[in-house]
């Protein structure tokens, strides 16, 4: 079977044009918006020319299905707010030169997904979790946006092309290849990357309410002021988490939320989010106690009350040894010892998959570790790379899980 890489860049170059930024290659087509439709209905002639069936889902989940049983691969091609090219593009465009060069050359069946709002618009990698049966449609409906808007409105732009959720049963199982998002790959000066599980993650907010008043009159000693016990709480949890956690653990405050919010009050409350991930599902137990307790003193030491949201999170998941195993050989022999393997701390559809059937991944090299950003980039000596190591693998993908 022969990929043909000019053809491959071509598509992922030209996947990029649908909400170019206007800035590098960064592209601005969140889930269910103009952008993003047009890029789905771009991908449908091209899925449709590489002999698939194209279907959507209600959800809005693009299929280029091969006809009977076969290996589903693929990705997302939603972006952030302001992303990359390659965020979930990559697995996408991938897919689609695997299931033409296998038809091509009468290789393994190759089905092709697109999931719908994996990038989180209404939740977390929201397509794919409504089709492993993690989040019923009809609550997912209800979810909504930064700007007001509920999922049901905005798939209603996707209603008449929508049609049935697809049988998992018709596919052996799933492979997604995607950037790494992180330094490693491209600091090691590796190509490869198998990925062994994907990390958990633990979500909450927490809030310190104090005192609000006057920013000028009101001496620091007679302040309850909630960002200083937001300040505080950081810089201890810093340090008592440093015998609990791993080089590979990661623990973020991403959004502080201060009231009244004005430059001439003392801030009365305040709320910020605690996320932090993990691949042990002990060690998320541990870290979170380590935070309540941090929290707890914080709050007693400076007259705050305190209050937690209730603890969102996925569990880690292993990606399948057998599918894992056949990207292994294939790395050795298309890219000899300039691979690894290594678990996933983002979040991926391949985490939902796993539900439903055998699932792995793999990573290429992100330039700088940059991801979720205009300035994303991989060389394209990786991106061909990656795709020669998941065609040397595709006949023992298919044949790992059939019979």
């Amino acid at each position: 079977m022969q990929v043909n890489g000019e053809r491959f860049l071509k598509d992922l170059h030209d996947l990029r044009a649908f909400g170019a930024s206007g800035v590098g290659k960064g592209v601005v087509r969140p889930a269910y918006s103009e952008a993003d439709i047009n890029a789905r209905d771009w991908l449908a002639g091209r899925m449709r020319d590489a002999g698939l069936e194209v279907r959507y889902d209600p959800v809005g989940s693009q299929w280029g299905l091969a006809e009977g049983t076969s290996l589903l691969i693929g990705s997302h091609t939603d972006s952030q707010p302001e992303g990359g090219w390659l965020d979930g593009a990559l697995g996408v465009v991938m897919a689609l030169e695997l299931a033409r060069a296998a038809r091509e050359a009468g290789g393994p069946a190759v089905s092709v997904v697109n999931f719908q709002d994996e990038e989180g618009r209404f939740g977390v990698t929201t397509g794919s979790k409504i089709w492993a049966g993690q989040l019923p449609l009809d609550h997912a409906d209800t979810l909504i946006d930064s700007a007001g808007t509920d999922l049901a409105t905005a798939r209603a732009a996707m209603a008449h092309l929508a049609g049935d959720f697809i049988d998992p049963a018709r596919f052996s199982g799933f492979v997604e290849c995607h950037i790494e998002q992180g330094p490693w790959l491209h600091e090691s000066g590796e190509a490869i990357g198998a990925v062994t599980e994907i990390v958990g993650i633990r979500d909450m907010r927490i809030t310190f309410e104090g005192e609000q008043n006057h920013a000028g009159t009101t001496p620091m000693h007679r302040r309850r002021d909630a960002f200083q016990a937001l300040s505080n709480f950081n810089t201890a949890l810093n340090d008592r988490l440093r015998n609990v956690v791993t080089p590979e653990t990661v623990w973020t405050i991403g959004h502080v939320d201060l009231q009244p919010g004005a430059h001439s009050i003392v801030p009365g409350r305040a709320t910020f989010s605690m996320q932090w991930r993990d691949r042990d599902t002990d060690r998320l137990r541990r870290i979170e106690a380590v935070i309540r307790d941090t929290a707890t003193e914080v709050a007693e030491a400076q007259g705050m009350r305190l209050s937690f949201s209730e603890l969102l999170g996925l569990e880690p998941v292993a990606m399948d040894a057998g599918l894992r195993a056949a990207i292994v050989e294939a790395a050795q022999k298309v890219a000899p010892d300039g691979w690894r393997e290594m678990p996933s701390g983002a979040l991926h559809d391949a985490s939902n998959v796993a539900a439903l059937m055998p699932a792995a991944m793999m990573f290429v090299p992100s330039i700088g570790g940059i991801s979720h950003a205009f300035a994303e980039d991989t060389d394209e000596a990786d991106l061909l790379c990656g795709l020669d190591v998941l065609a040397a693998a595709l006949p023992a993908l298919a044949a790992a899980h059939t019979g």
